[in-house]
C-alpha cells in the first residue's frame, strides 16, 4: 500500500529537532520520528500510522556510536544493530546485548535499523527492550528544556508507548556492566529467522560458591510491555544450577522457572495463544537460566 501524505522534515541540529517536535505537540499535530525506519515504514505502508509529518533524525551528529564509560557502556540512539553487534566493547562488557542483537531480524534490517529506534518503538515483541529491562538500563532523553534520565523499568509504558514526553528525543542508552561472575543468555522462539519472537527470555545469572547468587530475567512478548520475571529471580537465589536427575520434579531450577509466567498477560494472535506463550515462557526461561549459569 501507499502511505498517507505527510510532510518530511530533516532538522540539522538536535535543538531544531526538539523545537519542531515541541511545536507539533502544542499544535496537536501527529508527528513521528524517523531513524532507521525498519519499524515505522511498514506501519506507514499499511496505514496503521498516518502522521502529518515525519522528523528525520538520521543525519544528526552526536547520536551514533558505542562508548565505554567506566561502570557502563553508552550506546547512541542512532547506532545501527550491526554496529552494536560488531562492537568489541559490547561483546566484552555487555554480552547479553550482543546475544540479543544477533537475533534481531536479518542482516539487511540490522544494517539499517537503529538501537534507539527499536527501544523507542517499544514493541513488546522486540528483543532489545527485554534486555534493557533485565540489565536495568537508563535512557537519556532531551527536549528544549534540557536532558533527563528514565530507568528502563519506567520507559516502557504500554504497547508501542515509550515514556518520551512532548518534544523529547532519545539520545542514547546507558547499559550497566554487571562485572565478573555473571553469565548471560538470550533464548528466543520464533517461526522463522526474520520473525518477531513469539516469546523471548533475557537472562543474566551470577554464580556464588556453586549456587545462583542473583538472577535477572526479562520476558519478550508476554504482555503489552517487556516483563521482569521477579518471582523467578527470587526463587532462583541459592539454587544449584546443576541439572537434576531423571526426576524433573526435584529439579530446583525447573521448579523456579515454573513461575516465569506469573503476573504476565500474554497476547493472543495468529501465531500463538496466551496458554501456549505461558508454556513457552516457563520452558525458555529454564533453558536461558541453565545456559547463563553454565
Amino acid at each position: 500500500m501507499i502511505p498517507a501524505p505527510f510532510d518530511y522534515i530533516r532538522p540539522t541540529s538536535l535543538e531544531e529537532a526538539c523545537q519542531v517536535l515541541a511545536e507539533a505537540d502544542s499544535s496537536g499535530e501527529d508527528v513521528k520520528v524517523l531513524a532507521g525506519g525498519q519499524s515505522l515504514l511498514p506501519l506507514l505502508r499499511l496505514r496503521l500510522a498516518y502522521p502529518t509529518a515525519l522528523v528525520d533524525l538520521g543525519r544528526l551528529p552526536g547520536l551514533r556510536g558505542v562508548e565505554d564509560r567506566g561502570d557502563h557502556v553508552y550506546v547512541g540512539a542512532l547506532t545501527t544493530h550491526d554496529e552494536v553487534l560488531r562492537s568489541d566493547v559490547v561483546r566484552e562488557q555487555v554480552p547479553l546485548l550482543a546475544l540479543a542483537t544477533a537475533t534481531v531480524a536479518d542482516p539487511a534490517v540490522r544494517h539499517r535499523g537503529t538501537f534507539g529506534g527499536s527501544m523507542a518503538h517499544a514493541d513488546p515483541a522486540g528483543d532489545l527492550p527485554a534486555v534493557a529491562l533485565a540489565l536495568d538500563c537508563v535512557f537519556v532523553v532531551r527536549s528544549s528544556e534540557g536532558e533527563r534520565e528514565i530507568p528502563a523499568g519506567e520507559f516502557f509504558v504500554d504497547y508501542l508507548e515509550p515514556a518520551l514526553g512532548p518534544g523529547e528525543v532519545l539520545l542514547g542508552v546507558r547499559v550497566p556492566k554487571l562485572g565478573p561472575g555473571w553469565g548471560f543468555h538470550y533464548e528466543k522462539f520464533h517461526r522463522t529467522a526474520q520473525a518477531w519472537a513469539i516469546v523471548g527470555v533475557a537472562a543474566a545469572v551470577r554464580r556464588d560458591n556453586g549456587t545462583i547468587g542473583e538472577a535477572r530475567i526479562a520476558l519478550t512478548n508476554m504482555g503489552p510491555t517487556p516483563v521482569r520475571a521477579r518471582a523467578v529471580e527470587t526463587a532462583l537465589r541459592g539454587v544449584s544450577p546443576a541439572p537434576a536427575g531423571e526426576n524433573g520434579a526435584r529439579d530446583p531450577v525447573r521448579n523456579a522457572c515454573g513461575e516465569a509466567d506469573s503476573g504476565t498477560s500474554p497476547p493472543a494472535d495468529l501465531h500463538a495463544g496466551p496458554d501456549y506463550r505461558r508454556h513457552l515462557a516457563r520452558v525458555l526461561t529454564c533453558r536461558a537460566v541453565r545456559a547463563a549459569s553454565g
